[in-house]
This record gives C-alpha cells, sequence and structure tokens, in this order.
C-alpha cells in the first residue's frame, strides 16, 4: 500500500492540535506519515506573549520545542522552513527549502495583527502577535525608560514615561495590566518615581472586554481606574508618529511607545495560495473545515486562518478554543478517510472567557454562569492552561509551566503574592538538612546496636534488643503472637519507658500531649491504637514472622540510605517525600510520638532544593535532567527536517 502523507503546516494551538490527535490515532497506520511545518522550531503559547512582553517571565517560558512536544512520536517529521505556495493539481506544498507531497493538507498557519492601514502602525507602533515582537517591546520598554530616567527635557521625559495601548480586547488589557505590575520594578530600577510612569489604554469603542459579559467588564474597569490606567475611549487613532500618536477629534498624546492589539486578520503568508477569501483576508472553509471549493483535494484550513461562518455573518472567533476545535474537527475527519467513518462536521463549544490582569487578578466567565474575579479568576486560568498541557499530553512543560508562573517568579508576580517563590536562599536550610539527617541516621542506628551493643565495637551490635532477633516490634498480631502477648508486649514497653525517664510512675498513667518533651512526663502516641483497615492492610503484606522481620531489617537500612542522602544533599525532595510517607506510616501503626511531629514539617520544608546547596543535587540532578531528557525528548535543535 503507498504511503499516505499528511502535511500540515503551523505549529499553533491548531496545528499541535491536529498533529497530536493525528499521532495517536494513525500510530499504529505504518503506511502514514505526519509531516509538521513551521517556521520555527518551537510552538509559542500565544495566550501568554503579554508575560514576555511585560517582564514577568523569561521568553524562554513561552517557547516550547516541537522536539519535546512530539517525543515518541514515530509517525511525526517536524520540518522547519517557511512555506511559499500550494500546487493545488501536483498536491504539494513548496517552501524555501524544498517542497512536500501530500494526500492531505492541513493549513493552520494563523493570523497577523490588523492595523486597518493606519498610518504609521507599521513604522511606529508595536504589534503583540509573536514571540519576536514579544521580545521586541520587552527590550524597547527597559531601554526607553533607562534613557528616560536621565533626560532632564521635563516634556520629553514625561513622552518617554507614557506607554500606549491601543485596542481594550483581551490582548491589549492584559499588556497593559503587565505594565500595572511591572511599573514599581522599572521605577526602582531606574531611580524613579512610579507616579512618573503612565499607562493609557486607547479605544475606539466606547466600552472595554467587549466580549465579556458588562458586569465583568465593569469590574475590570474599576480594576484599572483603581491602579491609575487612563482610559480613553470612542477615541480612533488616526495616525502613529515616533513621539506620539493623533486621534480622530484632532488631539495628540505624546508617546514613544504604543502597543497595537486592535485586530487581527488572516497571515498574508496564505494570500498567494489561490484559496477564497473572505474578510481580514481569512480562508473560507465549509462544516467540515475543507477548504472551499477543493473538497476534493482533502486540503483543510484551521485556526486563525478559517472563516467559517457559525451563524450567519458570524465566524469562527479567533480564540485558543476555536483554534483547538477546528484542529480537531479537520484531524477527525482525516482519521475517519484514512481509516473509515463518518465527516464530523464543526461545531463550537465555548465554556468561557478569561482575562488576567497582571499576574493577581483577573475576571472570568465560564459557561455564561459562573462569573470569578481577582485571585479566583486567576486560579482559574491557571487551571485552564494546566489543562492544555493535560490535552497535549505534555507532562514536561506542565512542569516547566509550574515553575515558571508560580516558583520561579521574582518581585511577587504571582497569584500567590510571591509566597511560592523559589527566590529565596537555600543556603540557610543546610545545617536543618544535616541535622534532620542525623536524627534519622542516629533512630536507624539505636535499631542496630541493641541493648548491650557499643558503637566503636560491631562485634556487639545486632544482639539482644536490636531489631534483628527475636520477633517482629510492629503492632499487629500474627499465628506465633497472641492478643495477649502483645498486650504484654505492651506493657513492658512502657515499663521500660518510665524507668528509663526516672519518672518512677505507674506504666498505665496517662500520657501528656506536647509537641516537646517534659522532663519526667509520658509522651502521648499520635494514634494510639492502629485502625483496623490499616491493620489488614500490614497483615497482608506482612502474613508471617519471617515476612516482617524481613521488612524490619529492611526498614533499618532504608532509614540509614535516608540520613546519607539527607546530610550528603542528595535526591532531597524525593528522600524528604519518602520520610513523611514513612512517619504517616508510624503513626497509623502506633509507634510515633507527638513530640517528633515535627519530622513531617521538616521534611517538607527541605523539599524546597536544599540539595542544591553543600549538596549533591547541586550537580547529579542536572545531569540526570540532561541525560534523561536526551534519551526520552532527544535533542531540541533551531531547524528540524534539513535535506
Amino acid at each position: 500500500m503507498a504511503k499516505k502523507n499528511i502535511v500540515v503546516v503551523g505549529a499553533g494551538y491548531a496545528g499541535v492540535s491536529a498533529t497530536k490527535y493525528m499521532a495517536k490515532k494513525l500510530k499504529k497506520d505504518n503506511d502514514v506519515e505526519i509531516t509538521l511545518i513551521d517556521r520555527h522550531s518551537y510552538h509559542t503559547m500565544m495566550t501568554e506573549l503579554h508575560e514576555v512582553a511585560g517582564g514577568r517571565v523569561e521568553p524562554t517560558a513561552i517557547q516550547y520545542d516541537l522536539q519535546r512536544l512530539f517525543a515518541r512520536k514515530k509517525n511525526v517529521r517536524l520540518v522547519t522552513d517557511t512555506v511559499t505556495g500550494i500546487d493545488k493539481e501536483n498536491k504539494t506544498v513548496q517552501t524555501k527549502l524544498g517542497s512536500y507531497s501530500f494526500d492531505y493538507l492541513v493549513l493552520g498557519m494563523g493570523g497577523e495583527p490588523n492595523d486597518f492601514g493606519t498610518p504609521g502602525v507599521k513604522e511606529n507602533g508595536f504589534t503583540l502577535w509573536s514571540f519576536d515582537d514579544a521580545v521586541r517591546i520587552r527590550e524597547h520598554i527597559e531601554k526607553t525608560v533607562a534613557k528616560a530616567a536621565i533626560e532632564p527635557d521635563a516634556a520629553l521625559r514625561q513622552a518617554m514615561l507614557t506607554f500606549v495601548v491601543c485596542g481594550s480586547g483581551f490582548t491589549g488589557i492584559e499588556m497593559i495590566g503587565e505594565l500595572i505590575d511591572w511599573k514599581d520594578r522599572l521605577a526602582e530600577d531606574y531611580k524613579l518615581d512610579p507616579s512618573e510612569i503612565s499607562l493609557k489604554v486607547v479605544e475606539a469603542m466606547p466600552t472595554i472586554l467587549n466580549m465579556l459579559d458588562r458586569n465583568d467588564a465593569a469590574k475590570a474597569e474599576r480594576y484599572l481606574k483603581k491602579n491609575n490606567v487612563d482610559l480613553v475611549l470612542n477615541a480612533p487613532i488616526v495616525e502613529v508618529a515616533p513621539d506620539h500618536i493623533k486621534l480622530k477629534d484632532g488631539s495628540t498624546v505624546p508617546t514613544h511607545t504604543l502597543i497595537w492589539t486592535a485586530g487581527v486578520k488572516g497571515t498574508s503568508d496564505a494570500a498567494d495560495f489561490g484559496l477564497e477569501t473572505a474578510r481580514g483576508f481569512r480562508l473560507v472553509a465549509n462544516e467540515y473545515m475543507e477548504a472551499k471549493g477543493y473538497e476534493d483535494k482533502n486540503m483543510y484550513i484551521i485556526g486563525d486562518l478559517v472563516y467559517f461562518e457559525e451563524f450567519p455573518n458570524t465566524p469562527t472567533p479567533q480564540i485558543v478554543q476555536a483554534a483547538e476545535q477546528t484542529g480537531h474537527t479537520a484531524a477527525s475527519n482525516i482519521v475517519a478517510a484514512i481509516k473509515g467513518g463518518e465527516k464530523h462536521t464543526f461545531k463550537g463549544n465555548y465554556q468561557g472567557f478569561m482575562v488576567s490582569i497582571g499576574a493577581k487578578w483577573g475576571v472570568a466567565n465560564l459557561f455564561n454562569k459562573i462569573h470569578l474575579s481577582g485571585f479566583l479568576a486567576i486560579i482559574m486560568k491557571h487551571i485552564v492552561n494546566l489543562k492544555y498541557f493535560f490535552d497535549i499530553r505534555s507532562g514536561y512543560y506542565m512542569f516547566q509551566y509550574l515553575m515558571h508562573e508560580i516558583f520561579r517568579i521574582k518581585d511577587d508576580r504571582t497569584v500567590a503574592r510571591g509566597h511560592t517563590s523559589r527566590y529565596g536562599n537555600v543556603l540557610w536550610s543546610v545545617p536543618l538538612r544535616i541535622f534532620y539527617g542525623l536524627v534519622w541516621f542516629i533512630e536507624a542506628f539505636t535499631k542496630i546496636l541493641g541493648d548491650n551493643g557499643e558503637v566503636f565495637k560491631p562485634g556487639t551490635w545486632f544482639g539482644e534488643g536490636s531489631w534483628f532477633q527475636g520477633n517482629s516490634v510492629f503492632p499487629w498480631t500474627w499465628e506465633y503472637q497472641t492478643v495477649a502477648d502483645a498486650a504484654s508486649g505492651a506493657s513492658e514497653a512502657a515499663d521500660a519507658a518510665s524507668a528509663a525517664s526516672g519518672a518512677g510512675e505507674a506504666a498505665g498513667e496517662a500520657a501528656h500531649f506536647g509537641l516537646s518533651y517534659a522532663y519526667g512526663e509520658q509522651p502521648m502516641i499520635v494514634i494510639e491504637k492502629s485502625p483496623d483497615w490499616f491493620t489488614k492492610v500490614m497483615q497482608f503484606m506482612m502474613p508471617n514472622n519471617d515476612v516482617a522481620m524481613f521488612f524490619q531489617k529492611f526498614m533499618v537500612f532504608a532509614e540509614i540510605a535516608l540520613a546519607l542522602a539527607l546530610m550528603a544533599g542528595l535526591f532531597t525532595w524525593l528522600v524528604n517525600a519518602t520520610t513523611i510517607i514513612l512517619v504517616i506510616t508510624f503513626c497509623m501503626s502506633g509507634m510515633f510520638y507527638w513530640v517528633n511531629i515535627w519530622f513531617i514539617p521538616v521534611a517538607f520544608a527541605l523539599m524546597n532544593g536544599s540539595g542544591r546547596a553543600v549538596g549533591l543535587d547541586r550537580w547529579v540532578i542536572p545531569w540526570l535532567q540532561r541525560t534523561v531528557g536526551k534519551w526520552w525528548y532527544g535533542t531540541p535543535r533551531s531547524l528540524y527536517g534539513k535535506k
């Protein structure tokens, strides 16, 4: 059977969604190859461009390498190239470096900013529609503030410190939100008064955030005004100059920074493909996402590029949800054509809209029923983004997202207001880590010494009273140990503890609750009697004394290994997570006292990467990440698919 070639152009939300779906559904079809072509070797998380432009995260935080996204997908070939044309009759895609034949073609090249022909936007303004745009804005703002800080002319200085966003859609409002958060840091770094930095949103319409419910939009408007953002409404921009913008009413706003977010259109790269276009240079498709007029050529259009009227005169919105859903529709129909099955018609299912205004505040409208604002809206946005990584099956980038958004953030620019930031010095946890490891080591070593063992005489180890002699110390009943024996053993243990303390009190005296040991008092056990369900689980795992003794001896060496790893700073996150589980198990077994419950919070505290300061994790973890990453994901490169 001849090999079927599927070519997907564009690695945006739509292209990645379609390719992931087809790679999964067709993985057993050895005669199918999917080629994903994009001008970049990475996928950009477009919804977070404002975070890079506004200085919240590093640029690499929103770059997701295609090699990592499609690791282990043997039926996907990655190509870094620019598509220049389509030969519809011969079914080939031409690129700058070559050509690719196709049996099925998916065009998901996305959109680009629409300046509506406004003079000066291209020459003097900044758009926010690509990774490069975001980096360019970030660098321009930093350079402009640095120059303004040493500018003696007051009027020029004020113009340089006035930042204007054109457009009050999601992108524009999210961009101004980042500037709200960034303003204080910029002022501090360049020795300015924050009040000198002026933020404005210029909108041609009388209202902002017009895709949101009016009550939600009103909340956002109040938040912006509270943070000294000047909303200039009913004010179309008619010209953009290097040092000012001109409004329709003839007034001007002095500024050296105009960020244009007022519109989007289909990419101009597809203008010469010879396909039917609609307003905004979008390509027309039918309900199956097939290119109109070329249904027999198996050509599909998805994402921001597609024009399909869900309702009369209402095309699919240029948002992420629509991009993913159009991609899924096209991919489903290609799979159905190859494997047999019915075509799927597109039906938009938009589950809500949300907008972040900085890192700590936002508004959300879910299912047209649930309205959130503030902290909860931002939490919901993070959940939605995490779901995206789950949908495309990328645990690696889900983890990286959490690192960049929650744990590696400066200036408190997180939903947790900095409380989760890793930018604390873990050096100061080294003494605690070593002490904690020493506690575990001594705890384990006493179980080796027994009653009469001496530290420097190995021949006396493993004797009477150690965990290597006699019956198991675990407080459960097996056939070799009657209930009465267990009770007797418990009584003897209590007597011994009392005698050791020198209190001279009866073994049956009530124990005292406390989180630190008080001389002469009997400490209280966390759980007096192991729960029945837990006892049954343990008896199943250790059905007789021989098995119980094996676990008992193994536990001693496991504790020593944990102790040494803690003191050496090796695998500290995993080791401390293990100690938490062990302590909980000891508590459930009725073998742990409240005075030692500090073991748990200390273990949590040491999970902060404490092994990377004066510890082996400083070298071992990065080496493991490189080695395992290369084995699993391959080696990311700047260019893929070179011939």
